[in-house]
């Protein structure tokens, strides 16, 4: 029996919106399909490719372009990927779904203030403190224009926004439908 191809979901939304939560919900949902997901996160990642993180532009940008190409070579070699970064500007975004035809953008939507309040990595109140590059506080975040899913982060459940997520990925072809 031929194997479907591959495809790729990035869930992108500011620091502590859910992202991790919600990608990991997903991982259980596609398992429970039978369909083994690797998520690509990005503070796990960075640890191995930039390991004294700057957070400055080029750096930023040299390591989106890295999780692509890493993103990319999975979902060419018949692994699906569940992207589990902020990814600020919406140009790595967009160039994800350009180099990857199988993709889709899930938008975890939560207030900036909500994300403040949860910050379990402590990553608002250390970038109250100092000048920084956090993204929604020092540095913009540039929300989907036109994401495929957009889930609620601040009142939404995240196996129910998992399930949301399975529906577009059937929707579009790139899971097939439980039968059964």
């Amino acid at each position: 029996m031929a194997c479907e191809p591959a495809f790729a979901a990035w869930v992108t939304g500011l620091p502590a919106s859910g992202k991790s939560t919600v990608a990991a919900a997903l991982k259980r949902h596609l398992a429970a399909r039978g369909i083994e997901a690797a998520v690509l996160e990005s503070d796990e990642l960075r640890r191995m490719l930039t390991p004294h993180p700057t957070y400055d532009a080029n750096e930023r940008d040299h390591f989106y372009r890295a999780m692509i190409h890493i993103g990319r070579t999975l979902v060419e070699h018949g692994v699906p990927v569940i992207f589990d970064a902020t990814a600020n500007r919406r140009i790595w975004r967009e160039q994800a779904r350009r180099s990857i035809p199988r993709f889709i953008e899930v938008y975890a939507e939560c207030p900036l203030e909500v994300c403040m309040a949860r910050d379990p990595k402590g990553i608002y109140r250390r970038g109250r403190k100092a000048t920084g590059t956090v993204p929604g506080l020092h540095e913009p975040y540039e929300a989907p224009e036109n994401p495929d899913v957009v889930i609620d982060c601040e009142h939404g459940d995240p196996e129910d926004a998992a399930a949301h997520i399975i529906l577009k990925l059937v929707g579009a072809g790139f899971v097939p439908i439980e039968t059964g």
